[in-house]
């Protein structure tokens, strides 16, 4: 019970600040649940990363759906960037989880400490590359969505910390840079919780009630608190300095990845 509960509470502060700071929930997710699984005995530590990564997609099936709707419906979401984007994001994702698999827990660890002290330095100087005139070709999407898709896929996320600052690069005002990053996430989600479970699926000592890598207490309880907590993180983005607010994460996500830097090497 007292796991379950940590369960809801990782997911309602993962909701609370996506509403509030409009960051992707897995920057709290992976770490929070990074930290519940290495309480729990029957987990080895040697899964607890892949656990972690792989929950932390399988809940996002359950928010990218409500919160790409809500953008479609304010035109917020640009299709033509979906569907060009979407198929190699699938791919990378894919082949990403593959790899995944053959990582340590270390390794992916130390990975996601990496893209989290990238996030925490573009959020702190609220870096965006000057825009482009133009939609780009083919072949530069299909390149932005592999690289987008697997790196979401090692480090658990939507992806919405690699494609708002691409959409804005390709000229994609911020507002539908954000819808349409919401709509991206969901074929991320997708493959990523199957690639997931299917190379997890023979893994040793999993702890009961698991797909494959992904815990499905987690993932349900993750994504029922988070549903209901966006929305008012969402209500107070709008009387808070969010500018403030999203400096202010930046340092805790520094203070999170030299936290899980430690974990590494102790």
């Amino acid at each position: 019970m007292t796991i379950l509960i940590l369960y809801i509470l990782c997911g309602a502060t993962a909701g609370f600040l996506s509403g509030l700071i409009g960051i992707g929930g897995g920057l709290v997710v992976v770490p929070l649940l990074n930290m519940i699984f290495r309480l729990q005995d029957n987990i080895p530590s040697e899964l607890v990363m892949h656990l972690a990564v792989a929950t932390s997609l399988s809940s996002i099936l359950f928010t990218a759906v409500s919160s790409a709707r809500a953008h479609a419906k304010r035109g917020g979401v640009l299709w033509n960037y979906v569907k060009g984007l979407a198929p190699a994001i699938v791919l990378g994702t894919l082949c990403a989880s593959w790899l995944a698999s053959y990582m340590s827990t270390a390794g992916l660890r130390g990975f996601f400490v990496i893209f989290l002290l990238c996030v925490a330095t573009q959020m702190l100087f609220d870096f965006y590359p000057r825009p482009r005139k133009s939609m780009p070709g083919k072949g530069v999407l299909a390149a932005a969505g592999f690289t987008i898709g697997s790196v979401s896929s090692l480090v658990g996320l939507g992806g919405g910390s690699m494609s708002v600052p691409f959409l804005r690069w390709c000229g994609v005002p911020i507002r539908q840079a954000v819808g349409t990053s919401a709509a991206i996430s969901w074929p991320i989600a997708v493959a990523g919780t199957i690639g997931f479970i299917i190379v997890g699926w023979n893994a040793p000592n999993l702890p009961e009630w698991s797909l494959g890598y992904v815990s499905l207490p987690a993932t349900l309880g993750i994504a029922c608190s988070s549903v209901f907590l966006a929305p008012l993180g969402v209500k107070l983005a709008h009387a808070l300095p969010t500018s403030a607010l999203r400096r202010f994460f930046a340092v805790f996500l520094y203070v999170t990845a030299c936290e899980m830097l430690w974990n590494i090497f102790h």
